[in-house]
């Protein structure tokens, strides 16, 4: 490996961490349901995100990230799609309760088939992610160094594997928050807490997201 190659690796890999640890609504909805639900439900979110990302980046291997990028109407269909969506898991995350039977059996009321699929729904109806690709990752790509469409894939997995990194990590965190706080009427205030944040970063992601 050359060290243009390897310099744009790691310069790659910071850029990406720096990114995934702001806060955003995959931070804020792995929380609340980590919290609500227990680290099976939350690393089947993550599973789900990380599913997500890597479609994306398989897609922007292909050229269809910028496709999005470029139509507005793609990207306003996405956009709001995704906003919806969020608000609505919000919604789900503030108003969960451990149903009679999930109290029964010990069992989420979530299930991790549920929760692996919003996961993957999440990121797939997010267009930051598909603009993530077509404006951060070229900057990357060292035209002369090997095939494009190698470092584009390259690129994207050492994107998925930070993100899904971090997003273990929170969720580790979350759990264990989960084991510490046993009176059910605290987590549920932080559950809902978590759920009012994903709410608020839904909102500042519609309006920072627009195109003018």
């Amino acid at each position: 490996m050359s060290d243009a190659i390897a310099h744009s690796l790691l310069a790659f890999a910071l850029t990406s961490f720096v990114i995934e640890i702001t806060p955003g609504p995959n931070m804020a909805y792995l929380g609340a349901l980590s919290l609500s639900q227990g680290i099976r439900v939350g690393l089947a979110a993550v599973a789900g995100v990380a599913l997500g990302l890597s479609i994306y980046g398989l897609a922007a291997t292909l050229g269809l990230s910028a496709v999005i990028d470029s139509s507005r109407f793609f990207y306003e269909t996405l956009r709001w799609a995704g906003v919806i969506y969020l608000l609505w898991l919000a919604w789900d995350a503030w108003a969960a309760e451990r149903g009679p039977s999930a109290a029964a059996d010990g069992q989420p009321a979530t299930s991790p088939r549920t929760a692996f699929r919003r996961g993957l729904i999440t990121n797939l109806l997010n267009p930051k992610a598909a603009v993530f690709y077509v404006a951060v990752l070229p900057d990357f790509i060292r035209i002369g160094h090997g095939p494009v469409a190698v470092q584009t894939l390259t690129l994207s997995a050492i994107y998925v594997a930070i993100a899904t990194t971090i997003h273990l990590t929170f969720v580790l965190l979350a759990s264990h928050m989960q084991g510490m706080i046993e009176s059910p009427d605290k987590r549920r205030n932080i559950r809902r807490t978590m759920a009012v944040l994903l709410a608020a970063i839904t909102v500042w992601f519609a309006f920072s997201t627009q195109r003018g």
